[in-house]
């Protein structure tokens, strides 16, 4: 079982770090930010870093092989847990089926580099080839 990281245009961490990493089937990503994907940059409203967080969890599962349905666990960080409503819309988009949704965990964390409000990171069991 060799590893590979998982790569998507304009978003990347501060260090050589991937957006994920896969062995075998098993998926894990590194932070994924609120980033807009055409330009990289993180937007200052809590709405579009949740809504582009969420196009990037998809993105990188599409880069990997896989897509929303693959993902076993997403833990998302917040500046504030008060902005729990703006997650909780954009998970409602992806995962509307109430009988088939990943775990999730939401803490409340300081350690987030502004103007990020927001980030998260899954895992996915990803389909055979």
């Amino acid at each position: 079982m060799k590893r590979r990281s998982i790569e998507i245009p304009n978003f990347s961490h501060a260090v050589p770090i991937p957006a994920a990493s896969v062995i075998d089937r098993l998926l894990v990503s590194g932070g994924v930010s609120g980033s807009d994907p055409d330009t990289g940059k993180i937007p200052e409203g809590l709405e579009d870093q949740c809504r582009f967080m969420f196009v990037n969890v998809r993105r990188i599962l599409e880069a990997a092989g896989g897509s929303p349905d693959d993902i076993i666990k997403m833990t998302v960080f917040m500046k504030d847990r008060a902005g729990r409503a703006a997650i909780n819309k954009e998970w409602l988009v992806m995962f509307p089926d109430e009988a088939s949704r990943p775990a999730r965990h939401t803490l409340a964390y300081d350690g987030l580099n502004p103007p990020m409000l927001v980030q998260c990171e899954v895992m996915a069991l990803l389909p055979e080839k």
